[in-house]
């Protein structure tokens, strides 16, 4: 009997230190703030939102300080920021009866309730606070676009109603200060705004290839007829490079899907596709036979055409590839990127750890570049929007001659041999084609009628044209010789 007798002691005791440590934990557990899987990816702030403005490329990277980002608490720590909710309701329910389990309920539902208001006034406060990313414009699929030329004074082009046009002239001080009219203007749907792509280029032969959405149409740049288009819109959203071979009709199309096509234009017939890149292919340059392309992630590979095998080499950036041209001579490639770099690479193209010859620093994109086409050595690059200047280097001295201040955007740069001259197609606030004398780089002249930045120039067969294609969805030729 003693033996049961203190068996029963033990069981009784067990079972009440047991019931009493359940109504200790109904009375006195707090609900956790958080858990890995409640929380998981939520961001709560209670800040000053003006505190964290988004900059121009929304990165989220602008928004850390030595504290860590508002912006990235979870909900656990807002709660050591904020304090528990009602802290008075904990204590009043610690302190409580607890005689019936009643009693113990309608404690235990006032403080959920009580948490749960907490937690809706804590998300309102974040909805509120935290900075949304600006809506970007939903760009069309596999826009076609189309090249009309301005029929005035009939024309019905948005802009040219009623016969209303803005003032387009060429001014050229080595004219005796003549005004001259363009020879046409061209009215373009499809064009991109974007400043990082190269989709005109006019070839030995006298055919303009022109990609618009994703299409290239093909000109004859002397009669301005129309000699057929190449749509890739079933297989490529936009068109982002092209390039003629320096012999032939041959013509190399980069696409934004990372493909690169060979296309002969005299029988209308794909010769090739040469795929390897994954990204945006932004930049095209032939050394005779030997296809550079560059693109996004900072790849430039080596095409040789000739060859089934045709990927040769590759050269590497950090980032993005804005601009590619091979020197007159062949021997050099130089390569902008959008960090400011401009590399010199030696022709070697087959070399698989190639390392340029010359690394030179500007302090904005390098897009607009191009080698003068009677001194192999000199090198014309056009500042961005926080530069302006137009730099001419040197590649034997890695000097630069002169650097005269555009107060302008330079997106797009061609040399005019016949008057040894420079042509820069200016942005904010000029939207104009300034000429520059060589070697001096003074001011002689310049074409005018574009309303928005001119984003690309190519110099016709003959060195005596101008095609200049702006942001407005306007194109032109001049006549500069």
């Amino acid at each position: 009997m003693l033996f049961n007798k203190q068996a029963s002691n033990a069981v009784d005791t067990t079972y009440s230190n047991f019931k009493s440590n359940i109504v200790k934990r109904q009375t006195a557990e707090v609900p956790v703030a958080s858990s890995p899987i409640a929380t998981r990816g939520q961001q709560v702030s209670t800040g000053n939102c003006a505190a964290y403005p988004f900059r121009e490329d929304h990165s989220l990277d602008d928004q850390t300080d030595a504290s860590g980002s508002e912006l990235e608490r979870t909900q656990e720590e807002m709660t050591m920021i904020l304090g528990s909710p009602s802290d008075q309701f904990w204590k009043t329910c610690a302190v409580a009866k607890l005689g019936r389990n009643d009693d113990a309920l309608r404690c235990r539902e006032s403080s959920n309730i009580q948490w749960r208001n907490w937690q809706k006034n804590v998300a309102l406060k974040s909805q509120r606070c935290i900075t949304p990313l600006p809506s970007l414009p939903k760009e069309p699929w596999n826009v076609t676009g189309k090249m009309q030329i301005c029929e005035r004074p009939k024309c019905f082009w948005k802009g040219c109603r009623g016969g209303i046009h803005r003032e387009e002239s060429v001014h050229h001080q080595s004219f005796s200060d003549v005004t001259l009219q363009p020879e046409v203007k061209i009215h373009l749907t499809g064009l991109r705004d974007d400043y990082y792509l190269n989709i005109l280029d006019w070839n030995s032969e006298g055919l303009l290839a022109l990609a618009l959405g994703s299409a290239v149409h093909i000109w004859n740049g002397e009669g301005h007829d129309r000699m057929g288009s190449i749509d890739l819109s079933p297989w490529s959203n936009y068109i982002s490079s092209v390039s003629w071979i320096k012999e032939g009709a041959s013509l190399a199309i980069g696409t934004s899907e990372g493909e690169i096509q060979l296309w002969d234009m005299v029988t209308k017939k794909r010769l090739r596709n040469m795929v390897g890149h994954i990204s945006v292919v932004g930049a095209l340059s032939w050394n005779h036979c030997v296809l550079s392309s560059g693109s996004r992630l900072g790849h430039i590979h080596h095409y040789d055409v000739r060859i089934a095998q045709h990927h040769i080499g590759t050269l590497r950036h950090k980032r993005a590839i804005c601009a590619l041209k091979w020197s007159p001579s062949g021997k050099l490639l130089s390569s902008g990127c959008i960090d400011g770099l401009l590399n010199i690479w030696p022709y070697d193209p087959g070399a698989k750890f190639c390392q340029p010859l010359k690394v030179l620093h500007h302090s904005t994109a390098v897009k607009a570049m191009n080698w003068c086409p009677w001194q192999s050595e000199i090198l014309a690059v056009g500042g961005g929007m926080n530069d302006g200047h137009l730099h001419v280097w040197d590649m034997d001295t890695e000097n630069s001659i002169q650097t005269p201040c555009t107060k302008s955007q330079i997106c797009s740069l061609i040399w005019l041999p016949k008057t040894k001259e420079i042509a820069t197609g200016l942005g904010i606030p000029k939207n104009e084609v300034t000429l520059w004398n060589y070697p001096l780089l003074t001011q002689s002249g310049g074409f005018f009628g574009h309303r928005c930045r001119v984003l690309h120039l190519a110099l016709s067969p003959d060195q005596s044209k101008v095609f200049s294609v702006a942001a407005d969805g306007t194109a032109y030729v001049w006549r500069c010789c």
